[in-house]
């Protein structure tokens, strides 16, 4: 262990501890109580059920394009998700896609459908993941007015499937941020507490899927962007394996190989059941990585969990709270009595956990600068103290993870490369203990939602999920239900590399199992 990180970290623990205890006493949960009741009980049905809808001319792309427009418009003022929406051209291209059905004769269905099997279904982009035309600021004052130049790789996968956009989403600046804070859309708030942050950095994503605004999300994970929002807003993420789809016109992202491992596009959903046709569409050519034409029985994947870190390193990080345990315990249970083998994980290589994850991250010179690349720490430690006083123009949390990077994470050179080595050994033993056939219960985060303007400290809990983003293990967030607070509570699934299919087969297990997806708002339909 690196003795002046950990020191930093205890000390963080400790003084999150203590903000934590006083946020909840001071601002005891409120419920969202503005998020409108969902009316319309097509915003409730999966992917694969509704192509088959449409299949069967039962349902137009302009009937599911106008429910998903006017749910986002009388959701947004109480979560503030949407950066730019295109919702006139979505209807437009939802017309088209109903001109190409209806003249299509019946026998000719299934040929249209195999050409595009998303015809004429809207979905949700995190600005970051670029979509051409659109707003590419990435929460970032100095990028204002950009706008994407081309679409991102699986957002033309999903556009070439005859998918449609509807507009995109809120993030962090520079998505350095596990919560969705910026000065160029304001923040955005947990459709379950508002008092709390819907997470980051795919935070619009996150809100939207959470509080039934979009059928499903893209977003891009490079530390537990796509997972952690997914918990706070208790819907199904999906991070898969490093290197999978290429990161161009992805912001921010770098040619580096180490950066192509981390960084990788996903997709966020209520339905744990449409994450792999979903994958399969966005991954393009390289979906056959995945092998999903090969498919496995849920029976024959071996179930390894762990309830977070343990020894000295549990001790210095922030411990797991016991509704999340509770979830991975339970999901445990359930697929043992379904005839699953389930055991504890033996994995002796997470003992230096931290010092894997942040040296991952102070390693990609490459990704893009707050600052310029010649700004000094002193320089950067005086904004972060104008950021707090409101007086820069980056976020406290933007500076805080710059900070983090030009300190190399507080460790020396040496010792980068020393974990970097220790990485690719953990990574071997986690391969080598899961096979071709396990997957890995594993917390997400520690916590539930937090409380906005927290992250600076509850970050240095992210290598729960980064760890997995330097090993580039494919892994996806199950939600379990809500906790005693009514806060979402769930868990990542993590597997060997492209054994995607592992993680999407027990998450639409455990879906069935337990509900998946909570509604913030009771449903009022008949």
């Amino acid at each position: 262990m690196d003795f002046i990180l950990r020191l930093l970290q205890f000390i963080v623990k400790i003084v999150y501890n203590i903000v934590y205890v006083i946020l909840t006493v001071i601002l005891p949960r409120k419920k969202n109580e503005h998020i409108p009741t969902i009316k319309d009980k097509l915003l409730t049905i999966p992917l694969v059920e509704i192509i088959q809808l449409m299949r069967t001319k039962r349902l137009t792309s302009q009937q599911l394009v106008k429910a998903y427009i006017e749910r986002i418009k009388e959701v947004n003022p109480h979560i503030n998700a949407v950066v730019q929406d295109r919702f006139e051209e979505a209807l437009a291209d939802a017309k088209r896609a109903d001109d190409l059905i209806f003249k299509c004769a019946n026998s000719q269905l299934s040929q249209l459908y195999a050409r595009y099997p998303l015809l004429g279904i809207p979905f949700t982009v995190k600005e970051s993941c670029g979509l051409k035309g659109m707003s590419f600021v990435v929460g970032s004052l100095q990028r204002d007015g950009m706008k994407a130049q081309r679409d991102s790789i699986p957002v033309e996968n999903l556009k070439s499937a005859g998918a449609i956009p509807l507009l995109v989403s809120a993030n962090p600046e520079y998505c350095f941020s596990i919560e969705t804070n910026s000065y160029t859309n304001g923040k955005c708030l947990n459709p379950y507490d508002a008092r709390r942050t819907c997470g980051g950095s795919s935070g619009g994503e996150g809100a939207l899927n959470g509080s039934g605004s979009t059928l499903f999300g893209i977003g891009s994970d490079i530390a537990g962007s796509i997972r952690i929002p997914s918990l706070f807003n208790g819907v199904f993420g999906h991070k898969p394996t490093g290197g999978l789809i290429p990161n161009t016109e992805v912001f921010p992202s770098c040619d580096s190989e180490e950066c192509n491992q981390y960084l990788q596009t996903g997709v966020i959903s209520r339905f744990g059941s449409d994450l792999g046709l979903i994958l399969h569409i966005m991954a393009g050519e390289n979906a056959r990585k995945l092998e999903f034409v090969h498919p496995i029985e849920t029976k024959d994947i071996k179930i390894y969990y762990l309830l977070g870190f343990s020894g000295l390193n549990g001790i210095l990080h922030h411990g797991v709270t016991a509704d999340i345990q509770i979830a991975i315990l339970k999901a445990v249970k359930c697929l043992q009595q379904s005839g699953l083998t389930t055991e504890i994980a033996k994995i002796k290589g997470l003992e230096n956990s931290t010092e894997i994850a942040f040296s991952g991250i102070a390693r990609l010179r490459q990704l893009p600068l707050l600052m310029s690349e010649d700004t000094s720490v002193k320089h950067l430690l005086i904004e972060l103290v104008k950021s707090y006083c409101k007086k820069s123009k980056y976020t406290k949390e933007g500076l805080t993870f710059e900070l983090l990077r030009r300190t190399n994470a507080f460790m020396t050179p040496e010792k980068l490369i020393k974990y970097k080595e220790e990485g690719q050994k953990l990574k071997e033993e986690i391969i080598n203990v899961l096979g071709n056939d396990g997957v890995l219960f594993f917390p997400t985060f520690p916590v539930p939602a937090i409380h906005h303007h927290t992250s600076s400290l509850a970050q240095w809990a992210i290598d729960y999920s980064l760890l997995f983003n330097v090993l580039g293990l494919p892994c996806t967030h199950i939600p379990m239900g809500l906790d005693s607070d009514g806060l979402p509570v769930g868990f990542q699934i993590v597997a060997a590399p492209f054994k995607d299919k592992l993680c999407l087969q027990v998450a639409g297990a455990l879906e069935m199992a337990f509900g998946g997806w909570t509604t913030p708002v009771k449903h009022e339909f008949a």
